[in-house]
C-alpha cells in the first residue's frame, strides 16, 4: 500500500512538473494550449529561434532551482519535462 502512494505521490509531481514546463514554453511565444504538444520540435514546429531556448532554459533553471548544461540535448518538449523532471529537487523528494 505505501509503495503504490508513493508511486502516485511521485506521478503526481512529474505531472505537475511537466505541466509548469508546458506553461514556460507556452508563454514564451504566446502558443495556444492546444498546438503545444510533448513531441513537438521547438524550432522546426513552433518557431522557437537559440534566444527563445535559452530563455526557457534560463526561466526553468530559475523556477526549479536546477542547472541545465549546454550540452543536453533539447530539441523537442518533451526534452525539457523529461529533465527537469528528472533533476527538480522536488522530483526528487518524492521518488
Amino acid at each position: 500500500m505505501v509503495h503504490s502512494l508513493t508511486r502516485g505521490t511521485a506521478a503526481q509531481a512529474q505531472a505537475a512538473v511537466a505541466q509548469q514546463v508546458l506553461r514556460v514554453i507556452r508563454q514564451r511565444k504566446a502558443i495556444r494550449p492546444g498546438r503545444l504538444r510533448r513531441h513537438s520540435s521547438l524550432s522546426q514546429e513552433l518557431g522557437f529561434d537559440t534566444v527563445d531556448i535559452v530563455d526557457i532554459i534560463l526561466e526553468l533553471e530559475r523556477r526549479f532551482s536546477i542547472t541545465i548544461p549546454d550540452e543536453v540535448p533539447l530539441v523537442h518538449v518533451d526534452d525539457f519535462v523529461r529533465f527537469v523532471a528528472a533533476h527538480a529537487p522536488a522530483m526528487r523528494q518524492a521518488a
